[in-house]
């Protein structure tokens, strides 16, 4: 990380780089990686604890003799696959081992793993960058909230079902190292239907999450994924973001090589006529399409685009 920031310090000076996203676990998010899909897990499966390698069980067996159970030295055995559903299980069922002693006991200790290795990164990279602003990147686990043990919640490392607050521990860490929160909401992927059969809520979810910032004072950064920017759910939902004073950004699933897709990005980023003058933090490409920076097929488009984001030309270029 001190390698990263001295090659590109001068950067930093000259404000091309406003700040730096820490990856802490899959996909760069703060989470375990219990949902794999090279493992074969499929939406809206709840994931695997993922505690059993050396090092876990090592751990794990020493917490288990500290409260006198070392027969709690184990990961639990009811908690289903990848691809389990809540109520298939035992141990995530409503009623569940997931409130049994031994339950609370995992729990506790496997949320609790995740934040001290999130802080110890953390204490390394506020040193690393000397000052730079670090942001966290926490992940939007809302299938399965609509019950009560949040099993898909639970096997990535937060422990929030319905009786308890999983994400104020988390923030606090994240509070003391000064970090801003980077809370990715995502575009309209799966059906209703679908998101019925998960007992999917990503509006609670987010509610919640907002919430814990509230209370700690933390800044936070609402990042839209999003697949269209013609929705009025996704310009409804960053109004009322700008509206509480938060900031937005939005990462593009869909490659823009036209000048009528960047016209339609401009108008999202930066509002005409807004008497507040809203504007995005960040816009970035899930993933760069290969023949982006090709000179001979849209290298202008793109670089007058860019101009216009900074505000370095006229917004409607496209006129």
């Amino acid at each position: 990380m001190r390698s990263f920031h001295m090659e590109f310090r001068s950067l930093s000076e000259e404000g091309l780089i406003s700040a730096i996203e820490v990856g802490l676990g899959a996909s760069g998010e703060l989470r375990y990686p219990s949902c794999p899909e090279k493992m074969g897990w499929r939406y809206p499966g709840i994931g695997e604890f993922q505690c059993y390698d050396r090092y876990m069980q090592k751990n794990l067996r020493q917490s288990a003799l500290a409260r006198g159970h070392l027969f709690w030295a184990r990961g639990p055995d009811n908690a289903g696959y990848y691809n389990s559903r809540s109520h298939e299980t035992g141990f995530f069922c409503d009623g569940g081992d997931y409130d049994s002693y031994y339950g609370r006991f995992f729990l506790n200790w496997y949320s609790g793993i995740l934040i001290d290795h999130v802080d110890q990164v953390l204490s390394l990279a506020t040193l690393a960058f000397d000052g730079a602003a670090i942001v966290v990147k926490i992940p939007s686990i809302y299938w399965w909230h609509r019950t009560a043990s949040h099993a898909a919640e639970l096997t990535a490392g937060f422990y929030n079902p319905t009786n308890r607050d999983g994400y104020s521990p988390v923030f606090r860490m994240l509070k003391k190292h000064s970090i801003i929160l980077k809370v990715v909401c995502y575009g309209p992927e799966f059906t209703v239907q679908e998101n019925d059969e998960a007992f999917a809520d990503p509006e609670g979810l987010t509610w919640q999450v907002r919430c814990c910032k509230k209370s700690l004072k933390l800044r936070l950064r609402i990042f839209f994924s999003v697949d269209s920017f013609d929705t009025l759910e996704i310009l409804q939902v960053m109004n009322a973001a700008w509206d509480h004073g938060l900031s937005v950004s939005v990462e593009s699933a869909l490659p823009c090589l036209d000048v009528d897709m960047y016209s339609r990005i401009l108008d999202t980023a930066k509002p005409r006529n807004d008497p507040d003058r809203h504007h995005l933090s960040f816009f970035a490409y899930r993933q760069r399409t290969p023949f982006l920076l090709q000179r001979d097929v849209c290298f202008s488009e793109l670089e007058t685009f860019v101009k216009c984001m900074h505000g370095e030309a006229t917004q409607n270029f496209v006129d």
